[in-house]
């Protein structure tokens, strides 16, 4: 049989049953014209009992028999839920259409007692179908447990439209609806609270405010005084393993700049002092220019000797900066002779808390401006400087940004 054939024989098959449960309707009615109001509840009960059973019985007939016709594997997944689903469709609009015709022969006092034992039968019906049905499914071999969970998800689809006809709703309907009141709840006492907390702002005198935002001033002051300390603390670590990491790898070889290096030390030892060096070395790191660290008192005279010595004439000052250690400032000045054709560095080392040193511009012109960006930046003071002024920042300005404890003083900026 093909499978056109099968679905107008379900078809006519339901058409059939809906017209019997009908033509039972109708006799129902018809018997209970005849008899008096007293027994009309009774026998209208009796007959669409009768009418229920008989297309029950049917039904089962019916099905038995299609199962006998057919061999076990003939009828395909597609086909038992056409036929599922028809089953459920005629069973929900029988009964609408008996809700509708009881609706429309009792009055309303009756209305809500017919619902109620038309829900309570419709529920013990229900939970005995189940019942029957998962007996059946445990006793089925494995080739008719398909076709047994179709039918129960029918039932189950059956029992749901009834609930929602009878105004009911599924747990899990209530539950979703809890959740969403829930929300709905939390999100307006939030945007209550927020609006309570604006409010709240809003009302308080300016000198409460003005209290909250010294508060919140000295907390971010602190937080980045914190922040300060760290990086400085990092910073030295690192200073310390690069120096550790370069005593290491410091070569044995003389440089060929060692030579240089001892022929002016002599020279300043000679025409300045012997105590006017600190330390003398090659700086590996830096092309091995020869590096002189001076005493602060002798740091003008050893400079103003390089300046002028005829073998030496370091006239050129290509560079000079300061940098903050934290335990010392320092003063870093880059100078090359053009005579001996050899660059020389001059470092001294000052107090932090008071560095000042003698400007080195009677000496060379281009340590003007370098000098007073140090003093910008750093607080460096140097005397008998022509024009010392910060050149980067205003003069109203607090503080030294290069310094490693610099704190802003408007948290804003």
């Amino acid at each position: 049989m093909s499978e056109k054939e099968d679905l107008a024989k379900q078809k006519a098959e339901a058409a059939a049953r809906a017209k019997a449960v009908a033509l039972a309707r109708k006799q129902a009615k018809a018997e209970a014209a005849e008899k008096p109001e007293v027994d009309m509840d009774i026998a209208k009960q009796k007959a669409a009992a009768a009418a229920k059973a008989k297309a029950a019985s049917l039904a089962r007939k019916q099905a038995k028999e299609e199962a006998a016709e057919k061999p076990e594997g003939e009828m395909d997944i597609a086909k038992q839920k056409a036929a599922a689903a028809a089953k459920a469709k005629a069973a929900a609009l029988a009964k609408k259409q008996a809700k509708e015709e009881e609706a429309a022969e009792k009055p309303e006092g009756e209305m809500d007692i017919a619902k109620q034992k038309a829900a309570a039968a419709a529920k013990a019906k229900a939970a005995a179908l189940a019942k029957k049905q998962a007996k059946e499914a445990a006793e089925k071999p494995e080739g008719e447990m398909d076709i047994a969970k179709q039918k129960a998800a029918a039932a189950a689809l059956a029992r749901k439209q009834a609930k929602e006809e009878a105004g009911e709703k599924p747990e899990g309907e209530m539950d979703a609806a809890k959740q969403k009141a829930a929300a709905a709840a939390k999100a307006k006492a939030a945007a209550l609270a927020r609006k309570q907390a604006k409010e709240e702002a809003g009302e308080k005198p300016e000198g409460e405010m003005d209290a909250v935002k010294q508060k919140a001033a000295a907390a971010a002051k602190a937080k980045a005084a914190a922040a300060a300390k760290a990086k400085a603390a990092a910073a030295a670590k690192n200073r310390t393993a690069a120096q550790e990491s370069e005593e290491a790898d410091t070569p044995s070889e003389i440089s060929p700049n060692q030579s240089k290096l001892d022929q002016i030390v002599s020279a300043i030892e000679s025409h300045v002092g012997q105590g006017a060096l600190l330390e003398n070395y090659i700086n590996r790191l830096s092309k091995d220019v020869p590096t002189l660290v001076a005493n602060p008192d002798t740091y003008f005279s050893i400079a103003k000797f390089l300046r002028y010595d005829e073998q030496l004439d370091f006239s050129y000052l290509s560079e000079l900066h300061g940098t903050d250690f934290e335990s010392h400032m320092e003063i870093y000045v880059h100078l090359h002779s053009f005579k001996m054709n050899q660059s020389v560095a001059l470092k001294v080392k000052l107090d932090r808390d008071t560095p000042v040193i003698p400007s080195l511009v009677p000496l060379w012109s281009g340590a003007n401006w370098p000098e007073c960006e140090a003093y910008d930046l750093l607080g460096i003071n140097f005397y008998e400087h022509p024009d010392l002024k910060r050149i980067l920042l205003g003069e109203d300005w607090k503080g030294y940004p290069l310094r490693k404890d610099y704190e802003p003083y408007d948290v804003e900026v």
